[in-house]
């Protein structure tokens, strides 16, 4: 069978008279009548009865129906992948990211990918607060997983890279208050707060930190505090390569410090979870191809996780 008989058998099913699909497929009646009649020689099966009065579909015509429809969206899709294909980029791409990942890695990748798409323009928007990225006209948004879940029932989201937050210090530090051996005695230390989300202000000099054991998957949350905390994560690792105290930060931050030895990674088995990367975006019922290519882009640009130690290195 061909395409065409596909769509001769779902017009008459669909509009109940050879008349009907005739006027649906912009033919004469008997155009629709010789190509019924021929279909149904070649395949030995009558797929309609046919009566002055009614016209209905035999077992073996709804069989065909069954997957016609299927079928001819198929084709229609594919038809469409190759077109959008030969076809270059164009349009706008507006995009929302955190300060810290939009800058040190977000916005390289979106370089790279403009430079391979030179019709296409990228804004790219750097904030700590999630916009409202439907009403905000946004594409989409990296962020973090931990915020996109409050609105996953109106988004979609893919990850783009795994990430840990780990524990560091600078080695002047370590060198004053000595290196913590167990989780617990991280209660002990000068820690150092990051108030990203706007805590209460009864709380902004302790927190409770929940790490996970790489090995074993347990799980072990002690309270830290110091005398130093701010809403800013950078100001917090500039602190802590100053030898201020100990912070919890995203690997992807301070990969370039632990290479150097600025910073020393500490009880290196333990990490905080759930702090992968994700693309999120307002639910769509067809999403345009350069937003697909763009995504596609990033998490093949993201998949060997660059910010790791020794990859890192080589940046």
């Amino acid at each position: 069978m061909e395409r065409s008989d596909l769509a001769l058998v779902l017009a008459i099913r669909d509009q109940g008279s050879l008349a009907g699909a005739a006027a649906t497929l912009d033919v004469v009646p008997s155009v629709v009548t010789k190509r019924l009649g021929a279909l149904e020689a070649r395949l030995g099966q009558r797929l309609f009865e046919r009566t002055t009065r009614r016209l209905s579909a035999t077992a073996e015509g709804e069989a065909i129906c069954l997957h016609a429809r299927a079928l001819l969206e198929g084709f229609a899709a594919l038809e469409s992948e190759l077109g959008e294909r030969q076809n270059e980029l164009t349009g706008t791409l507006r995009l929302a990211a955190t300060f810290g990942f939009g800058r040190l890695w977000l916005g390289p990748a979106l370089a790279a990918f403009q430079a391979r798409h030179p019709a296409l323009q990228i804004e790219l928007v750097l904030t700590e607060q999630l916009p409202d990225l439907g009403a905000e006209g946004y594409d989409g948004a990296v962020w973090l997983w931990a915020v996109q879940q409050r609105h996953a029932a109106d988004w979609v989201s893919r990850r783009i890279a795994r990430n840990q937050r780990v524990l560091a210090a600078a080695p002047d530090y370590l060198k004053r208050r000595g290196t913590p051996a167990t989780i617990e005695a991280l209660s002990s230390h000068d820690c150092l707060v990051a108030r990203e989300n706007g805590d209460a202000a009864g709380q902004r000099q302790h927190a409770v930190w929940t790490l996970r054991h790489a090995r074993d998957g347990s799980t072990a949350r002690v309270r830290v505090q110091g005398p130093l905390a701010s809403n800013s994560g950078e100001m917090v690792r500039d602190w802590c390569m100053a030898g201020h105290g100990i912070m919890l930060r995203s690997l992807w931050d301070i990969a370039p410090q632990l290479a150097s030895g600025e910073l020393v990674r500490l009880l290196p088995q333990y990490a905080m979870a759930e702090a992968d990367i994700h693309w999120i975006a307002p639910w769509r019922p067809k999403t345009p191809r350069r937003v697909r290519l763009l995504v596609d882009h990033l998490v093949e640009q993201f998949r060997s996780e660059p910010w790791k130690p020794g990859k890192a290195e080589s940046r």
